[in-house]
């Protein structure tokens, strides 16, 4: 079964796909700042380069898309019908290095909390943000 759209079409379509101030990110961002918390963007020096870091902390978040980090048990990950080996290999490689940098990251002493999209929208928002708040205002207490 072919694409159901046109090369040009496509093409389009995927260029619209954002990696960086994706609409979940600047949710968390937004929060963030909200409640007092400052923040760098997109450490390039940092391993996968961290959507958030939070030098006072010493904390990194990563904001996923479910489908592109392969969200296990989310209903936003969804195995396309077409090129299935493709893109089962691409979330695949997403996901290992994810590991990789994760485990990167730990290793420069760095915390590492993730959020999914589907831990962004509607009643799972409020209680996602202020999980991350109270782990934040722990590790201050902490420190």
């Amino acid at each position: 079964m072919g694409d159901i759209h046109a090369k040009e079409v496509r093409s389009y379509n995927m260029s619209q796909i954002r990696s960086k101030n994706t609409k979940p990110e600047l949710v968390v961002r937004k929060f963030f700042f909200a409640n007092g918390l400052r923040y760098r963007l997109h450490s390039k020096d940092l391993p996968g380069k961290p959507d958030i870091v939070l030098p006072k902390y010493r904390t990194v978040i990563f904001v996923h898309g479910c489908f592109w980090h392969g969200h296990e048990n989310c209903r936003y990950f969804v195995v396309p019908k077409t090129r299935t080996k493709f893109w089962l290999d691409k979330i695949e490689c997403n996901k290992q290095r994810d590991l990789e940098n994760f485990s990167d990251l730990k290793n420069q002493g760095w915390k590492v909390f993730t959020i999914f999209e589907c831990e962004l929208k509607g009643i799972k928002q409020e209680r996602t943000l202020n999980k991350i708040l109270t782990r934040l205002n722990k590790l201050s207490a902490v420190n």
